[in-house]
């Protein structure tokens, strides 16, 4: 499998996540750029998920059938690809959002680079079906990770 770049004007891989991109701002999903798919590629699926989640690893982003043509995703939604049911089994971006007090958990955004133009799934996949859908199909992959911490609220004086 191929390695690629995925980057993000809103902050550097191992770097805080800004408020903004989180439950704490706006909720709005980061801007997104990658570099340097595999040749072959035929379409794209993104995945956000935090791997410190006192539950597990929590799904808060897939985005599947991305088109090859793609280079970047800007941030308030984007309009390419298919929003598949996250953790909050709803579609779309969730942001970070550990819980208060918590270690600063680790969000993974990891961009995967498929043979296969599109998945055939429907607007309600879930991540268990995108990843079904995808095995066998991954030539590349980026990975981008940041972190974020919600600190104890302040007792109101």
């Amino acid at each position: 499998m191929e390695q690629f770049t995925l980057t993000s004007t809103a902050f550097a891989d191992g770097d805080s996540i800004p408020s903004e991109h989180t439950c704490d701002g706006m909720d709005q999903s980061p801007p997104l750029a990658w570099a340097g798919a595999p040749d072959g590629t035929q379409s794209f699926v993104l995945i956000m998920d935090d791997p410190d989640a006192p539950s597990g690893s929590f799904t808060h982003w897939v985005l599947f059938d991305i088109p090859a043509t793609a280079t970047a995703l800007d941030g308030a939604q984007p309009a390419v690809g298919v929003a598949a049911i996250n953790s909050y089994q709803e579609p779309g971006y969730r942001g970070p959002c550990p819980p208060h007090g918590d270690h600063a958990h680790v969000y993974q955004f990891t961009l995967y680079a498929l043979d296969v133009p599109l998945l055939a799934l429907s607007q309600r996949a879930t991540r268990r079906e995108v990843d079904g859908a995808m095995d066998g199909h991954i030539i590349g992959r980026a990975q981008l990770r940041g972190s974020y911490a919600r600190h104890e609220r302040q007792a109101e004086a």
